[in-house]
């Protein structure tokens, strides 16, 4: 027995453990599903396959290879440490044997993962003892590298930012790529949603205009975690058919996977012990037990909260490395490579890390993953539980749950976690202004004749718009660039809009650039006296600059974070589609007015309000799209305003949270609003809305979909211990009233047609 299954003996027997956990899954071992080398294979290829030693593929493997092979587009969704990497990596090298001038382009969401599929890559290169070069290209690429990498890189390994800004651009620096370019791989594709989704969508139309200028056609290899919509999400990127394999056919060893929800403290507020403090008292009982272990926490500041308490009370000799180490974003690429290779000697215990490392890195062989909080997407979730037990062994993925709301109803629901996954992939690139960035983009690669499509979108409109501002000028029916900025750089593929707030950090003599937030989040965000949380390390706002687009922030120590508070005044401009049963539902596109008027102090772990702080900042417009339920007066007879001002206020503090999980987006993504009598319905409404200019699609799936939502917050209010609502449910109580769980409760069971 190893020390892991010791623990979970253990574990197992102890009631005050057991009493905290929600479900205790035992994934079997799985045995492989084999296959062997297709015979179009180069021999010399299954010759250093059997040396690495692949005798065979799993048979995902193989049916990836022979689809691509025919020439199919190619997505393939199966879980973590499934062998993915072959299915194109195989494909890219077979074809490159043949023809000696193949290139092919390799897309990841983040350098890291992009640096460790090189390795790999020149791994099995070697091997064959071949001539393909293979470089990384990004942002930490040398000045002096970049010139041979254009001119020679056979399999260039880059992220969509910097073909967005320092590939396409540059197209003619590139033509040995773009004129010999067979394959593109983008793998980790359920990261492509959202508005950067959307983005990389039309950076993908950009990449395929270029391609076709230099007489090309490449075929797309597309990898994903589990989601609902794999083929849809893929076809949506790529605007191109996909053949679908998703059936795994992988090894899999012996995995735990528990739900642990930390004990309640205070039953009546609803208040439970701090997930990151139990994840703590966990952390070092696997440590003791000498289990090396992955700790995933959401934040920067909870990486550093967590190693710090970690380290405490152990004692290192001096000159001697910590085997707990911290990972995110924010430490050099050199101390990163570190504890990669330490984690995979062994040497490093413990690791603590945001989701930089959720994604397929090589960290060895770990036994045990916790996750201090719900990642966000059941994709994530397996993802970061699949990085313990990836080759061996048994092995434990934990999850620890926080008191938000989407935490609560994952834990107490685990078998919708462990079904199916119901989570859609959305994406939005005819989004306006997203669209019409990019065509200013591919304007200043390409010029554009009159009537011709971007992808599927018709743009010409769009192309006319630029003319009349003088950024395009029309000539024999070809629209030419003729602006002197370089647009590119001023387009960021994480937020809709163009104008972005910079921050700048002034502690230093120097005052550098430290992070950006988009024009539409900057009031909410980086208002004066903000806490502004950055790398781990915290920051004062200063300064809001907004008509010169800057936030001037020095860096502080302080226990609590800003939440601002949103006045919204929503107009509704057009109807899209509307039905009306036990209430009113409806989706179309909304005015928005904002003002940030206020801020609350709010202390970390207990959430408790340490004071309050008045924002003078000017009111800001946004045209999105919007979900919105009112409610007929038959429906909240008996109820008085103040009972239906609280259930709506419930609502709005629930359903965006749980409305994140459906969409597979952030919370942060959806707002709410609530009007006790809207002046455009009439009746008591809630309005859900996509928060960024024209939306991103997530208000059309809601208004589909809005059942499974509603029914989904009525199971968590339900499920919740406290008895007037808490952070978990409702709001604290006071902020949906002293009674707004009940309230809210009996509005969701209008919603629903009855208990």
């Amino acid at each position: 027995m190893s020390r892991l299954e010791e623990l979970l003996a253990r574990w197992r027997e102890d009631p005050a453990f057991m009493s905290n956990v929600t479900r205790w899954e035992e994934l079997p071992a799985q045995e492989g599903s084999y296959e062997d080398f297709p015979p179009f294979l180069h021999p010399r290829l299954q010759e250093a396959l059997r040396r690495r030693g692949i005798a065979r593929l799993y048979s995902h493997q193989a049916a990836a290879i022979r689809a691509a092979a025919r020439g199919e587009n190619v997505v393939v969704v199966t879980p973590t440490a499934s062998g993915k990497t072959l299915c194109y990596n195989i494909p890219v090298i077979n074809r490159f044997m043949e023809d000696g001038n193949s290139r092919a382009l390799y897309l990841f969401p983040t350098k890291a993962l992009s640096q460790d599929q090189v390795a790999e890559l020149k791994g099995l290169v070697g091997e064959l003892q071949i001539d393909l070069r293979t470089h990384t290209y990004d942002g930490d690429t040398a000045p002096g590298l970049r010139q041979a990498i254009r001119q020679s890189g056979h399999i260039v390994v880059t992220n969509p930012d910097m073909l967005h800004t320092g590939i396409l651009p540059h197209h003619t620096k590139w033509i040995k790529l773009f004129q010999n370019l067979n394959y593109v791989v983008i793998d980790e594709m359920h990261h492509y949603r959202g508005v950067f989704g959307s983005h990389v969508a039309n950076v993908i139309r950009r990449l395929k205009r270029i391609c076709r200028f230099y007489g090309r056609e490449p075929r797309f290899i597309l990898c994903s975690a589990t989601i609902a919509n794999p083929a849809e999400l893929a076809e949506a990127l790529i605007e191109e058919p996909v053949a679908l394999i998703d059936k795994n056919g992988a090894l899999r060893s012996k995995k735990h996977f528990i739900f642990y929800n930390p004990p309640v403290v205070d039953r009546e507020l609803g208040i439970r012990r701090s997930a990151l403090l139990e994840t703590q008292r966990l952390a070092r009982e696997l440590y003791r037990h000498q289990v090396q272990t992955i700790i995933f926490t959401r934040s920067r500041l909870g990486v550093e909260l967590l190693l710090t308490y970690l380290q405490q009370g152990r004692k290192e000799k001096p000159g001697e490395e910590s085997d707990i180490r911290g990972y995110r974003g924010g430490y050099l690429p050199r101390e990163r490579r570190a504890i990669e290779a330490g984690l995979r000697r062994g040497t490093v215990r413990m690791v603590v890390s945001t989701n930089a490392l959720e994604l397929g890195i090589d960290i060895g062989e770990l036994e045990a993953c916790i996750m201090n909080g719900y990642p966000g997407s059941i994709a994530s979730t397996w993802q970061q539980a699949g990085r313990s037990g990836r080759r061996s062994g048994t092995s434990l993925g934990l999850l620890v749950a926080n008191s938000e709301p989407l935490n609560q109803y994952i834990i107490n629901n685990p078998d919708y976690f462990f079904g199916r996954s119901p989570e859609r992939a959305l994406i939005n690139p005819d989004n306006l202004i997203i669209l019409t960035n990019h065509v200013r983009c591919a304007a200043f690669e390409l010029p554009f004749r009159q009537g011709e499509s971007f992808g599927r979108a018709h743009v010409e409109e769009i192309l006319q718009f630029l003319a009349d501002e003088g950024t395009l000028y029309l000539s024999e029916g070809t629209y030419h660039w003729m602006d002197d900025a370089y647009p590119a750089e001023e387009i960021s593929l994480r937020s809709a809009a163009r104008e972005n707030v910079v921050i700048i950090d002034i502690t230093t003599p120097q005052p550098q650039v430290i992070g950006e937030v988009d024009r539409f989040s900057a009031p909410m965000l980086v208002h004066e006296e903000a806490i502004y949380i950055h790398g781990g390390r915290q920051y004062q706002v200063e300064k809001l600059d907004f008509a010169e687009k800057k936030a001037y922030v020095r860096a502080v120590q302080v226990n609590y974070f800003t939440d601002a508070n949103l006045s919204v005044d929503l107009k509704v401009l057009d109807v899209f589609a509307q039905e009306e049963q036990e209430v009113l539902r409806a989706w179309g596109e909304v005015r928005i007015n904002a003002l940030v008027s206020m801020f609350k102090k709010i202390r970390f772990h207990t959430h408790e309000n340490l004071g309050t702080g008045p924002v003078n900042l000017p009111e800001t417009e946004m045209h999105t799209t919007a979900f919105w339920l009112a409610f007929p007066p038959a429906a909240t007879e008996g109820m008085t305003p103040a009972a239906v001002e609280a259930g709506l206020l419930g609502l709005a503090n629930l359903i965006p949270q749980i409305a994140s999980l459906f969409i597979m987006g952030d919370p942060r993504d959806l707002r709410a609003v609530s009007q006790v009598k809207s002046p455009f319905t009439g009746r008591p409404t809630l309005f859900l809305y996509d928060n960024y200019p024209g939306g991103v699609g997530y208000s059309e799936l809601i208004y589909r979909i809005y059942r499974e939502i509603f029914q989904a917050a009525r199971e968590t209010i339900i499920n919740c211990h406290c008895s007037a609502g808490c952070p978990s449910c409702v709001g604290a109580a006071g902020e949906a009233g002293m009674e707004g769980k009940k309230y809210t409760l009996q509005l969701l069971e209008v919603i629903l047609g009855g208990p």
